[in-house]
Order: C-alpha cells, then sequence, then structure tokens
C-alpha cells in the first residue's frame, strides 16, 4: 500500500459558524460545501472537513488530534505569521526556525493545534541522522 500524499483531516468543532470564519477568512480557506453540521474546504492541495458536535453526545473520545501541519513557501511564511499575530491567534510555539524550515504553530477557536511549516520530509530527516 502506498500513499501518494496528504488528502484531507476532519476537525471537531464546538461552534461551526465560528471556526468557518476563523479558517476561511483568517486563513484563506476556500468554502467549497456547507451543510447543517458541516463544511468542507480548500487549501492548495488540502481539504479539511470542519465538523460540529457537541462534548456530550460524543460516543468517541475526545482525545483529536495532536496537531495538523500545512505547507507553506518561504517567500509567504513571515507575512501569515504575523497575520495570525496580529489577529491575536494564540501562539504555541514559534515563529522559528527548526527541522529544515520555518514553523508557527498555532490554535483554531476550539484549541486544534495547527502547522506552517516551509521545510519537507527530507530537510526534517536530515537532522535526525
Amino acid at each position: 500500500m502506498k500513499a501518494t500524499g496528504f488528502n484531507h483531516v476532519t476537525i471537531r468543532v464546538s461552534d461551526l459558524s465560528r471556526s468557518l470564519l476563523f479558517y476561511e477568512s483568517l486563513l484563506g480557506m476556500k468554502l467549497v460545501h456547507r451543510g447543517r453540521l458541516d463544511v468542507y474546504l480548500e487549501w492548495g492541495s488540502v481539504w479539511i472537513c470542519l465538523i460540529e458536535r457537541s462534548c456530550e453526545s460524543s460516543e468517541k473520545p475526545s482525545y483529536g488530534v495532536d496537531h495538523i501541519a500545512f505547507s507553506i513557501t518561504e517567500e509567504d511564511f513571515h507575512d501569515a505569521a504575523a497575520k495570525l499575530q496580529g489577529a491575536g491567534v494564540p501562539i504555541v510555539r514559534g515563529p522559528l526556525e527548526r527541522g529544515g524550515g520555518y514553523s508557527i504553530n498555532f490554535l483554531d477557536p476550539d484549541g486544534t493545534e495547527l502547522e506552517l511549516f516551509t521545510g519537507s520530509l527530507a530537510e526534517r530527516m536530515k537532522g535526525w541522522s
């Protein structure tokens, strides 16, 4: 079995409208579909599903995702980091240079950790040899 690349991620959110505003307006994702309790967004070659669920009604444990990293060019990285900081988005780490590129980790409105990273897996592995 061979994967060909990142396909999508589904993120549980508490307030779909608030999260859509964050992902669409601040991050610049393109709305493709809006349902009653879900939205599908495109961001370059990546697609994201946001699904509104209350923690109380969920049968799954709310362990969630550690973080989701998206590629960004080094040319666009510093402007994106400044935009996040200027909008008062909680920054977890960075912006900094690490693992073969520039990185910034930040939180969406429900506390899901996202990362913008300029490096590649090959560049990251150079530091692990």
